[in-house]
């Protein structure tokens, strides 16, 4: 029967244990008793029968951190060790693991950590500079519900705002859908090809900006960057209003991914200066859930705003192009003064004197952050990325499987995703109802992306829910491979389409998945990038893939779609194998050293990232 223990790991004979004061000295206190949150330095479980409470039997990504005296990184620990920090297995807010434990609110919540031990914590120290050293305390411990008190807090003072300004991006960026139902491409001279270039175009500059943005917001911060970023964006963005033929309509296209590019890399680091893993992967399920929630505004926008053509003479869709360009200024205004740096920086002029967070709370923020990972302290947030630096984050190659995915994933679904209101309007259907019916595909793709990523944190197999997304997708094309889907009734081919295109999207799954792979901010910091480019370059292979010669069944595009469908099946168990095979390699020669084989390891390999012996790739 598992029982509960005060401390790093305590010994069988019932000694004591030490862990660190707030003064950085290492103090002795006695094992168990009724401690109060005052009095207990930390909560980990003492099995007795180990088997019964294992967390990872099976895979192990899905645990947290070692409590033992020379612990593993995340995200996971060996498979030959069985003692996990539990107390920090609960998590805060939305967190998931694959067994819930017992808990109540004035339970602590503080998890077990290298910094629990005095052999094992000097490998990990915060650097001077880091913005937040000065609410760094190793010996800090609260209760479930400040930990959950704060996780709320952040995520209304934060990721609230951080889904609204995705969501003005997705409006900026997707609006080209509505626009062409109002005959925006006659009005152009523009034909199929054209709207393909225009869509390749964006892609390609959004692509090429990912990584220099990142580079500029890693320097500036990203709390400068994205707000100078969106309000330049919208400035393009509503000077659409006056396109006048193909070369304007294609400049416009290559300056606004130039400027929108790298917004999402730089707001997932942003995130993660804030969340824990296992907290940022459900919370970018709903930062991909605004921009769905942002596609259905902008159908039903565009319903309504369209209806203007010939208010003063001119297109619905001009006015279109201007009012949501507007509407992105505003927020970008107001982004200026509403992002803090960071969890200890939230104090100005328009957020208050005193910030938004107590000394306590900062200090709680900051700890149980650090606690996790202790990599997210190697770097300042002003910092920039060297050369060097950069050269190795690009030539790490144990993330290449995942850019390879990024690469390929979502194709199948964004290429009849693009053309969904052009078949719709082919079908007959008019302007409004076209906009409309856009609507519940985009609602049933927000609860299966949602369902999908809380499922992946259960489960604590990333890889799998991304394969069964590519099963959900190739029966769906193989439907619209076979049959006409303009023979038939509209109705019909409508529910066929918006059945398809409610396919979950695995992209938070898997940005939340390159994040905890890279284990360093440096590498945090360029994976993101890249891992985002490589799902740019999708969108411009999909831009391509339905032809005006192959119109209107697309049958050439549709069998292209279903090939990259079986490749990517392929790819996720191939994916999976590479991990696997990789933290049995680490743990091959982890587990023959020594204890002090492994501190002289720990000491000379502090920034080697997720190629240290002791870090566990998820999978």
């Amino acid at each position: 029967m598992a029982g509960w223990a005060a401390g790093p790991p305590v010994s069988d004979d019932g000694s004591r244990s030490r862990t660190a004061s707030s003064a950085g000295e290492w103090v002795e206190f006695d094992e168990l008793g009724p401690l109060t949150i005052d009095e207990m330095p930390l909560l980990r479980r003492h099995d007795d029968d180990a088997d019964d409470h294992d967390l990872a039997d099976d895979d192990p990504s899905t645990a947290l951190r070692m409590s033992a005296e020379l612990p593993l990184l995340p995200n996971h620990p060996s498979t030959s060790d069985k003692s996990l920090a539990a107390a920090g297995s609960r998590g805060s807010g939305f967190s998931f693991r694959q067994r819930r434990l017992p808990h109540d609110a004035d339970a602590i919540a503080t998890q077990s950590s290298v910094f629990d031990n005095p052999d094992t914590a000097k490998h990990y120290q915060p650097r001077s500079d880091w913005e937040n050293i000065h609410r760094f305390d190793p010996s800090a411990r609260w209760s479930w519900s400040e930990e959950d008190s704060i996780v709320r807090k952040i995520d209304y003072k934060i990721m609230l705002f951080t889904c609204i300004m995705f969501m003005v991006l997705e409006l900026d960026r997707a609006n080209l859908t509505q626009a062409v139902t109002d005959n925006f491409l006659d009005d152009l001279g523009l034909d199929t090809n054209d709207y393909n270039w225009g869509n390749t175009i964006f892609k390609f500059s959004f692509l090429c900006a990912e990584l220099p943005s990142q580079l500029i917001s890693k320097y500036l911060g990203p709390d400068r960057w994205v707000p100078l970023q969106m309000t330049l964006w919208s400035i393009v963005a509503c000077s659409q209003f006056w396109l006048s033929g193909r070369g304007t309509f294609l400049f416009t296209r290559a300056l606004l991914g130039t400027l929108q590019g790298g917004f999402i890399a730089d707001m997932i680091l942003y995130l993660s200066y804030f969340y824990k893993h296992g907290e940022l992967s459900i919370r970018l399920g709903f930062f991909w859930t605004a921009g769905s929630l942002s596609d259905i505004l902008a159908s039903i926008l565009g319903a309504g705003l369209l209806r203007l053509r010939g208010v003063a003479g001119l297109a619905g869709w001009r006015w279109l192009f201007l009012i949501e360009g507007l509407l992105t200024l505003i927020v970008g205004l107001i982004a200026f003064p509403m992002m803090p740096p960071g969890p200890c920086e939230t104090a100005g002029w328009f957020r208050g004197p005193n910030g938004w967070f107590t000394p306590r709370e900062e200090t709680i923020m900051v700890n149980r952050i650090i606690r996790e990972d202790p990599s997210k302290s190697g770097m300042h947030n002003r910092e920039p990325i060297t050369l060097s630096l950069l050269w190795q984050s690009l030539t790490d190659f144990d993330l290449w499987p995942l850019y390879v995915l990024g690469l390929n994933f979502e194709t199948p679904l964004t290429t009849p995703s693009q053309y969904l209101t052009l078949i719709l309007r082919s079908l007959g259907f008019s302007t409004l109802t076209t906009n409309l019916l856009v609507v519940p595909s985009q609602l049933g793709h927000i609860l299966t992306m949602l369902l999908f990523a809380y499922l992946a944190e259960v489960v604590g197999q990333l890889w799998l829910f991304g394969l069964l997304a590519q099963f959900w997708l190739l029966p769906m094309l193989a439907i619209i491979y076979t049959y006409d889907l303009n023979a038939m009734n509209p109705w019909h081919a409508w529910l066929i389409l918006t059945v398809l295109l409610a396919c979950p999207n695995v992209h938070a799954i898997q940005v939340g998945w390159n994040s905890r792979n890279s284990n360093s901010v440096r590498a945090r910091t360029v994976s993101a990038a890249l891992y985002n480019m490589a799902v740019q370059t999708s969108g411009i292979i999909a831009s391509q893939i339905y032809r005006e010669d192959d119109r209107p069944r697309y049958r050439r595009g549709n069998r292209t779609l279903i090939a990259l469908c079986v490749l990517n099946i392929g790819l996720y168990f191939t994916t999976k194998v590479y991990y696997t095979w990789r933290n049995r390699q680490k743990e091959k020669t982890w587990s023959v050293m020594t204890d002090g084989q492994k501190a002289r390891y720990l000491e000379a390999n502090k920034e080697k990232g997720n190629k240290r012996l002791d870090f566990r790739f998820a999978s």
